[in-house]
């Protein structure tokens, strides 16, 4: 019996979603998929082309980073996910790339503010921005440090990672998250065209302001909220 098969494909699955949604090139993204009951996640392994990749390439990692199932190394990212799954046992997945739009905005070290309804949709919320991670941090663990900044972000700004979806990690790039590997890739590629979009925003109008809050508010409501009506009843 293959304990971990599942675990295994749901990842495959996502990463080959990267290159087919134009999320990155060559090597540079990686998908994990969690399950909290067995406590571990497969993620995709370091420096191997998507497509040269099998679903038994993933590696299985528990949440104290060792490798449980895998003859490749696991990403170099590893370590970020682990903390990110011990703080947020709900999540079912973690994107991580190198998007150009959204890296964009994290090398600005800047958040992103809610230009339009297509952003309102997915947050109603500024996408936010952690700061820069200090010397000492990189020094000591630079992935695991790069983890406990993205919960100690999410924390201070007071966000929830059932609501908030995406991050950008300044001078890094974007992570997202989801129930599942799948939907975790998804919120990536929606950061991406939200990202694109506010650059172009910008550079029409370099003072453009935020939608208003009662655009927003009924954009996320319509969708998420208790009356939501977007879509097809279940």
């Amino acid at each position: 019996m293959d304990t971990y098969k599942t675990l295994r494909e749901a990842a495959y699955e996502a990463n080959l979603e990267i290159p087919r949604r134009n999320l990155a090139i060559y090597t540079w993204g990686n998908v994990s998929a969690f399950d909290a009951q067995k406590a571990v996640f497969a993620i995709k392994p370091s420096g191997v082309a998507y497509e040269n990749l099998r679903p038994e390439d993933m590696v299985v990692v528990d949440l104290e980073g060792k490798v449980v199932e895998g003859k490749l190394n696991p990403s170099s990212d590893t370590k970020t996910h682990m903390v990110l799954y011990r703080a947020f046992p709900q999540l079912g997945g973690i994107t991580h790339t190198h998007s150009p739009y959204a890296v964009a905005w994290a090398q600005a070290r800047r958040s992103v503010p809610i230009f339009g309804t297509t952003h309102a949709d997915h947050g109603c919320r500024e996408i936010p921005c952690t700061p820069l991670l200090s010397p000492e941090a990189v020094q000591r663990d630079y992935e695991l440090e790069t983890g406990h900044l993205i919960v100690s972000t999410l924390k201070q700004l007071e966000l929830a990672v059932d609501d908030t979806t995406m991050i950008l990690v300044a001078g890094h790039g974007p992570f997202t998250w989801g129930k599942t590997a799948a939907q975790s890739v998804y919120h990536g590629a929606v950061l991406e065209e939200i990202c694109k979009m506010a650059i172009l925003t910008l550079t029409i109008k370099p003072i453009a302001e935020p939608l208003p809050e009662y655009i927003v508010k009924k954009h996320w409501e319509r969708k998420h909220g208790p009356g939501a009506y977007y879509g097809q009843k279940k």
